[in-house]
């Protein structure tokens, strides 16, 4: 069977020890669902890879190129999740970066979860994390390669009945699931985590944000959030989940995440 991967376009699935994505986690990347030979949020994903892209300071590859490549690894799946890798590529030890890097672009497809009815339709079980985000502005939004802190969340429990973890930055104030955006409902108002020291931005949230224009970016404590009507979180591989229990707090499916889950079956998915 051929690689569903392709490494600078080429089919292959190895990349040198001493590319910097490896060695320093100095890179970027995207998670994108794909329906077929298309993929409804992609250019979300490419807008955000392009201003990670610029942050960095990493070339950024043309879209199309990407598109072509996406749909390579995904072709014969009726639905993929195509992940995007792009590394400053090749360097000289040292964090020093090269000043005219060679990026390294991996494109690879996978089977997408099994769909999960009853978490669309009657929430997940979500709790607290232990682990604490660090404030880092010049990061703050960007899906960088460097995922360690959701690793050590993700370490802390093994329950299948718990579907997602909830992360904190240093001061106290919600910021996301270790794999997902939260949004809260108070009343009529929707809300969600401002994301301007830490958390990754992420293109199902600019989606949710874009769908329900009047939704409030700001800082959300914890004990305040434990009062919310409805909590759900946004994915672009899992959509929209809601949530029904928070460290053992029932909480309501309400009418707001359900017009957002209608949202996201309007866009194909």
């Amino acid at each position: 069977m051929t690689p569903r991967v392709r490494v600078d376009g080429q089919v292959r699935d190895q990349v040198s020890v001493l590319d910097r994505g490896l060695g320093y986690g100095d890179g970027l990347f995207e998670t994108i669902r794909f329906v077929g030979s298309g993929a409804p949020l992609w250019p979300r994903h490419m807008q955000r890879l392009e201003e990670g892209c610029r942050r960095l300071g990493l070339p950024m590859p043309g879209p199309g190129v990407l598109l072509a490549e996406a749909r390579e690894v995904s072709h014969g799946l009726d639905q993929a999740v195509v992940r995007i890798t792009l590394t400053r590529g090749l360097g000289a030890r040292g964090y020093r970066p090269p000043v005219r890097p060679q990026s390294t672009r991996i494109v690879a497809a996978f089977e997408p979860p099994p769909p999960d009815q009853a978490a669309q339709t009657d929430g997940i079980c979500v709790r607290l994390c232990a682990t604490r985000l660090a404030p880092q502005p010049l990061l703050a939004g960007l899906k960088h390669l460097n995922r360690l802190e959701q690793v050590l969340a993700r370490a802390e429990w093994d329950d299948p009945a718990i579907a997602e973890g909830l992360l904190c930055d240093v001061d106290g104030f919600v910021i996301s699931a270790t794999a997902a955006n939260l949004f809260a409902v108070f009343g009529d108002t929707l809300a969600t985590p401002v994301l301007d020291r830490c958390g990754v931005a992420g293109v199902a949230r600019a989606e949710v944000l874009a769908a329900w224009p009047h939704a409030q970016v700001r800082r959300i404590a914890l004990a305040e959030l434990r009062q919310a009507d409805e909590l759900f979180l946004s994915s672009s591989v899992r959509g929209i989940l809601p949530v029904r229990e928070l460290d053992g707090h029932a909480l309501a499916v309400g009418p707001v995440t359900r017009a957002l889950q209608a949202h996201w079956r309007e866009l194909g998915f």
